[in-house]
């Protein structure tokens, strides 16, 4: 099952379909953010996650106290990285999902992000971006077979990945050459 997701060249036609739509959004959501008439200000939102954390609903228990620590201690006080990293990160995962360049780097900070927004209770269209997300994750190299990925990879693999030491380079410490 996995090869069709992983090799098969209409398996990569359907996924750069999803790759397409998922880009779109992620892309459309970062640019309103980047040139919407008021700078985007996460502050208050990040203010209702602390206030209303997600709650158990028997036990009625914080659902996520990391995630509401991580929140309360780093984001809020560093509110204008966040508010630099989440439209621009949004932006940059559409640009990589649409032209298909890094796309397993590009759909797993898309997941990263999706999940970040419904640890703080925002479902929205979030689980059909964590869906679409996990298909291309799915699909690994495949998912950018018709798109830059096509011609990167191979570059990275020959440039750059063949020249570190240890598992990912040629060598993986024990004399022996990866295949």
């Amino acid at each position: 099952m996995m090869k069709l997701w992983r090799e098969n060249v209409w398996t990569a036609g359907i996924i750069t379909v999803i790759r397409l739509v998922l880009g779109y959004k992620w892309l459309t959501s970062g640019w309103n953010k980047i040139t919407g008439e008021k700078a985007f200000d996460a502050a208050g939102y990040l203010n209702r996650v602390v206030e209303n954390p997600v709650m158990d609903g028997g036990s009625g228990t914080e659902m996520y106290p990391t995630y509401n620590a991580f929140i309360e201690h780093f984001a809020l006080p560093n509110v204008k990285i966040i508010n630099f990293l989440i439209p621009w990160g949004e932006f940059l995962v559409g640009i990589g999902l649409i032209l298909g360049t890094l796309t397993l780097t590009a759909a797993f900070f898309g997941l990263m992000m999706n999940f970040m927004f419904m640890f703080a209770g925002t479902v929205s269209s979030n689980p059909w971006l964590l869906l679409l997300g996990l298909l291309v994750i799915v699909a690994g190299t495949n998912a950018g077979r018709f798109g830059v990925d096509r011609f990167l990879t191979p570059w990275l693999h020959a440039k750059v990945w063949s020249k570190l030491p240890g598992p990912f380079g040629k060598n993986n410490g024990t004399g022996a050459a990866l295949k």
